[in-house]
């Protein structure tokens, strides 16, 4: 088979990119699907190469490209299939670096699923499947068989993963989330940490191949098996699409659930429903009938995909595997979500540990969280989405490059307060009490607002600004009285030093 019959099969829907007639012309020996950054050890001469892009992102997307493609070329890769899924199309810079090398690159749509073009080539390679079924899979038959009986009957994923390994020694696996979390792991595996985890989803040791459900960067699933050569590529393919298999009923389980918690969400967005319609709403979520509760609201830096922010915020909460919550799309947005989640005194709740992780998923998209204090009755979960959305504010003012996590009980200084005040009514407030001083574009305005911040930052002490600006206390009071002088305040009343140290935080 040759690389230009994929672009005439149907059903694949593959795009041309680039690559001339001698270029589609190149026979393809073979299929190899890896998102590592640097796949040179895994691949082999004439294999085309199968990847979702999972590896580059806008930050450093052209380095990291010329990594991945050089990689291709010195190990005489046929063509470049690049998966659209994980950013929306391939990145121009990945077509730049194919053409520079001579490597034939061909778009695979979303819906296009890296098995089936995997199927498409070995079915040319050795013929009719239905004459040789035997030379087609790696696993035996009855292990095939014995896995879709597991999955018929609801087998957790630490079975699936350990049966279809069997043949092979069970050698240490997992499966595991975008954010290192662990869905299954077989028996010689150790626990790893989820940071751990996730950077060896990254690293240029073992075996990673992605999971093909999951529509966001960070609901992804892999399998990876850290030691090079435990189990034939075939084999491993063929056990990614079991667990494919798996989380596609267990994903049907989950939509099952979600129709109670967006009727919850739903209702606190109301604000005025009556008791009894909330305490049955929570009733609806099962083991969330009981409080205390608090909420939390997630927000990416920009509009993306609907339910990505859900899928961010769900990912985040199951890292606390003991964490019983509800999450759902707000209401008439696509990049907020919220979740009710039961909680309790005695365990601090904190999203610190898994935030960063979902970072990496998407280093380029900021993503916020606020979080709301404790609430022991229904009627207080409007107020709780309140604060937390006001915490979220503050969270996306605080970091507005990076993402944070802020919580309402962070919220204990008068900066943190403001950070939360929308910021046209910031600009508002600090124009009206600042006065002529607002326009700090003039020299001398901008001279006496630097005067007052340093005043008020040495609790009003004439000789400590002085020698902070290097100045002679005269010119300091000269400067303190212009400034009462333009904004009508006196310095010498509290009140109105924290209006003017408030119009400066707000500026």
């Amino acid at each position: 088979m040759r690389v230009g019959d994929l672009l005439r099969t149907e059903g694949l829907d593959l795009t041309l990119l680039w690559g001339g007639e001698n270029l589609l012309g190149r026979t393809i020996g073979g299929v190899t699907a890896t998102d590592l950054e640097d796949p040179t050890r895994f691949l082999r001469p004439g294999e085309i190469v199968l990847s979702g892009l999972v590896w580059w992102n806008e930050t450093d997307g052209p380095t990291r490209t010329e990594r991945f493609v050089a990689a291709l070329a010195r190990s005489g890769a046929t063509a470049l299939l690049a998966g659209e899924e994980t950013h929306g199309t391939v990145p121009a810079d990945i077509v730049d670096s194919c053409r520079e090398h001579g490597i034939a690159l061909l778009a695979v749509p979303a819906h296009t699923d890296f098995r089936v073009i995997t199927e498409v080539v070995y079915r040319h390679r050795w013929g009719d499947l239905s004459r040789r079924p035997a030379d087609h899979f790696a696993l035996p038959e009855q292990v095939r068989g014995d896995l879709s009986r597991l999955i018929d009957h609801g087998a957790d994923p630490d079975e699936l993963l350990s049966r279809a390994l069997a043949p092979f020694g069970t050698p240490p696996a997992y499966v595991l989330t975008s954010t290192g979390r662990t869905i299954a792991r077989t028996a010689p595996a150790p626990v790893l940490p989820a940071a751990v985890a996730a950077a060896s989803l990254r690293g240029p040791t073992g075996a990673t191949l992605r999971v093909r459900t999951g529509t966001t960067p960070y609901d992804a699933w892999y399998l990876h098996v850290p030691r090079a050569g435990a189990a034939p590529p075939r084999a491993l393919h063929e056990i990614a699409d079991v667990i494919g298999q798996y989380r596609h009923h267990h994903d049907d389980e989950q939509t099952a659930r979600q129709g109670p918690a967006r009727a919850l969400i739903a209702l606190l967005h109301q604000g005025d429903t009556d008791t009894p319609a909330l305490a049955n709403a929570l009733a609806s979520c099962g083991p969330l009938a009981e409080g205390p509760w608090r909420v939390v609201v997630t927000a990416t830096g920009e509009r993306t995909s609907e339910g990505t922010a859900e899928a961010a915020l769900t990912e985040a909460l199951r890292h606390q595997p003991a964490t019983v919550f509800a999450a759902a799309t707000a209401p008439d947005t696509e990049t907020e979500a919220v979740a009710v989640v039961r909680g309790a005194d005695e365990a601090p709740f904190s999203l610190d540990e898994p935030w960063p992780l979902l970072h990496d998923c998407r280093p380029g998209t900021p993503l916020y969280a606020g979080v709301s204090a404790l609430t022991t009755e229904p009627t207080g979960l409007h107020a709780a989405l309140t604060q937390a959305r006001y915490a979220l504010a503050t969270a996306r003012h605080t970091s507005p490059a990076a993402g944070r996590v802020t919580t309402v009980e962070e919220l204990a200084s008068l900066e943190s307060l403001l950070a939360g005040v929308p910021a046209d009514v910031r600009t508002i407030f600090s124009a009206r009490t600042l006065g002529p001083l607002a326009d700090s574009d003039t020299a001398s305005h901008h001279t006496l607002l630097k005067t007052l911040e340093v005043f008020l930052a040495h609790n009003c002490s004439w000789a400590r600004t002085a020698e902070a600006l290097h100045l002679h206390v005269n010119t300091v009071h000269y400067r303190i009285d212009r400034v009462q002088l333009l904004t009508g305040r006196d310095l010498s009343r509290l009140d109105h030093k924290l209006d003017l140290r408030a119009a400066l935080l707000c500026r």
